[in-house]
């Protein structure tokens, strides 16, 4: 049976139909995953592919976008299914008609919606990925010692690995050390976070509605979400209006999104290196600066 048969056959576990699965063309976008828009019984799907060994990363993501659906403000995509042979791994999903001029008031009230969704712990019941780095979630009680431990330390180390040392690390133990001066008088909820919210993991559909895709779910700051919104280009004025109207940020909001920003910069230093070692770099001195 080749791949394209044994997905057409999860497919059909997944919805009671029968048919052949017609290629429709690939997706371009992604820089880790190889994804096809299908056919099957009448009805476009989603594709994505990668090796087996990718089989939890796909899971995760599913996991994530069920995770997501439980805020009805935002169209999360519907997981038809995940499955695996000793070659490839797959991840099929419903495929979203995108284009629309969408509202981004809408997005905006509908974020904060979803931050709504809370929990009393900070973490997931499962780790997942950040990109194509792995993302330990472990819940606990502490949102300071979270993020010491698995966003920043876990960055840190594994820049260490990848050949960043001295002034980088330096500062950033210092940084981890001193990180609760920033959080003095604030203790975010557990909201439910997209985890990966730049501008390229949303859209809105041809009738306006906003989506939310490519998620790396966890329970935290909503602080975090929203840094990220400004780290690639902005999502809008009228975008922040609206959130801030449905759920004033914090005052102080304005550094720690430097924080919350560093994590993901290092990340991409982690993944792809170059300048953003210099950038995580100005970041780090940014911060340290703001509790001399």
């Amino acid at each position: 049976m080749s791949l394209w048969e044994k997905i057409a056959a999860d497919i059909a576990a997944a919805t009671g139909q029968q048919s052949a699965l017609q290629k429709q063309g690939a997706v371009g976008g992604g820089c880790i995953n190889q994804v096809q828009r299908v056919r099957f019984a009448g009805t476009d799907y989603f594709v994505k592919l990668n090796n087996a060994s990718q089989i939890d990363m796909f899971v995760a993501e599913a996991d994530g976008l069920n995770e997501l659906r439980q805020c009805t403000a935002l169209h999360i995509p519907v997981v038809v299914c995940v499955g695996n042979d000793e070659q490839s791994a797959w991840l099929v999903m419903e495929c979203l008609s995108l284009g629309g001029r969408g509202d981004p008031v809408a997005l905006g009230e509908g974020l904060a919606a979803m931050h709504r969704i809370t929990r009393d712990q900070y973490g997931w019941y499962r780790a997942n990925t950040i990109g194509a780095t792995p993302q330990e979630n472990t819940c606990c009680d502490d949102w300071v010692g979270f993020w010491q431990r698995y966003r920043m330390q876990y960055q840190l180390d594994l820049a260490a690995c990848n050949g960043a040392g001295g002034r980088l690390q330096s500062r950033g133990e210092r940084l981890l050390v001193e990180l609760p001066a920033l959080f003095e008088g604030y203790v975010p909820e557990a909201s439910l976070l997209h985890g990966d919210l730049w501008s390229g993991n949303y859209a809105y559909l041809q009738s306006g509605e906003p989506t939310l895709f490519d998620p790396a779910v966890y329970y935290g700051d909503r602080e975090a979400d929203l840094a990220m919104t400004e780290l690639f280009g902005g999502f809008g004025a009228d975008f922040y209006a609206a959130y801030n109207n449905a759920w004033p940020l914090d005052s102080g909001y304005p550094v720690r999104k430097t924080l919350y920003n560093l994590y993901h910069i290092l990340n991409h230093y982690n993944m792809f290196g170059g300048g953003y070692l210099g950038q995580a770099q100005g970041m780090l001195d940014s911060l340290l600066s703001e509790l001399r």
